[in-house]
C-alpha cells in the first residue's frame, strides 16, 4: 500500500464520526398476549443421574475451553513482550486517567506518562494519517481512545529511521497516527490506551507485536472501516 502524503494536522470532530441510528419503526398497533402452551412430554420422569452427568460434560469442556483459550492470550502476550525486549524498548502500563472531553488543559495539568496514554483529551480527534508537525496530546489521546495507536519520533531520530517508520506504516495504515515529538529525542515511542513502549529505534517486529497486541482495544470500539487514512 503507497503511503498517504505527509500533510499538516487536521481533526474532525467526534460527532461526524457517530453513525446516524436508525429511525425507529412505527409503533404497532397493541396485539393480544397469548398465553404460552405448554408442550407435554411422552417421556417419564428425568433421571436426575444423566442430567448431573450431562452438566457435569459441559462444565468439563467450558473449562477447557477457557483453559486454551487462556494460553493462547498469555502466549501472545510473552510472545510480544519477548520481541520488544529484544529491541530494547521499555515497556509499561498506566492507569487510566479517565475520558473527559476538554476544550483545553487546566493550567498544570500533566499526563500520568509521555507522551501520554489515556486522560483529558477535546472532542476532535487527529485524522488517522502520518505527520511531519507534532500532533497536539489534546487530539491524540482522542485517537487511543478510539483504539488506535500513535506512534511518534524524537528531533534526533535519523532520516533512514523515519523512512523506515513510514515504510512500516504504508504497509497497513489502519487505525495509526505517527508524527514527530521533538523532545523524545533518539527515541521512538508506540502508545495504545494506557500502554507505553518506549524504544531507542524502530525495530519492524517490535513495532508489529505492540500493534497486533494493543490495536482495537481502546475504551471506545470503533470498526475498522472507521480507523482509516484521512478519517
Amino acid at each position: 500500500m503507497t503511503a498517504p502524503p505527509l500533510d499538516t494536522l487536521k481533526v474532525v470532530a467526534k460527532k461526524s464520526r457517530v453513525p446516524t441510528p436508525p429511525r425507529a419503526a412505527p409503533t404497532a398497533a397493541p396485539r393480544t398476549v397469548q398465553a404460552p402452551k405448554v408442550r407435554k412430554s411422552s417421556h417419564g420422569p428425568r433421571d436426575p443421574r444423566r442430567t448431573r452427568t450431562v452438566l457435569g460434560a459441559v462444565v468439563a469442556v467450558v473449562a477447557v475451553v477457557a483453559v486454551i483459550v487462556g494460553i493462547v492470550l498469555a502466549t501472545g502476550g510473552q510472545s510480544a513482550s519477548a520481541a520488544l525486549s529484544a529491541a530494547g524498548c521499555t515497556v509499561q502500563t498506566f492507569p487510566s486517567e479517565g475520558r473527559s472531553h476538554v476544550d483545553k488543559l487546566p493550567k498544570g495539568y500533566k499526563y500520568n506518562s509521555f507522551p501520554p496514554t489515556s486522560g483529558s483529551h477535546n472532542t476532535q480527534w487527529a485524522l488517522w494519517n502520518i505527520y511531519t508537525q507534532p500532533v497536539p496530546f489534546l487530539n491524540s489521546v482522542h485517537n487511543l481512545e478510539h483504539g488506535g495507536l500513535v506512534v511518534q519520533y524524537g528531533d534526533k531520530v535519523s532520516a533512514e529511521t523515519v523512512q523506515q517508520i513510514t515504510a512500516w506504516y504504508a504497509q497497513d495504515p489502519t487505525a495509526l497516527l505517527v508524527a514527530p515529538l521533538p523532545a523524545l529525542g533518539e527515541k521512538v515511542a508506540f502508545t495504545a490506551w494506557t500502554q507505553l513502549a518506549m524504544c531507542p529505534g524502530f525495530d519492524e517486529k517490535a513495532a508489529n507485536a505492540f500493534r497486533d497486541q494493543h490495536i482495537f482495544q481502546g475504551p471506545e470500539k470503533f470498526p475498522a472501516n472507521q480507523l482509516q487514512p484521512g478519517m
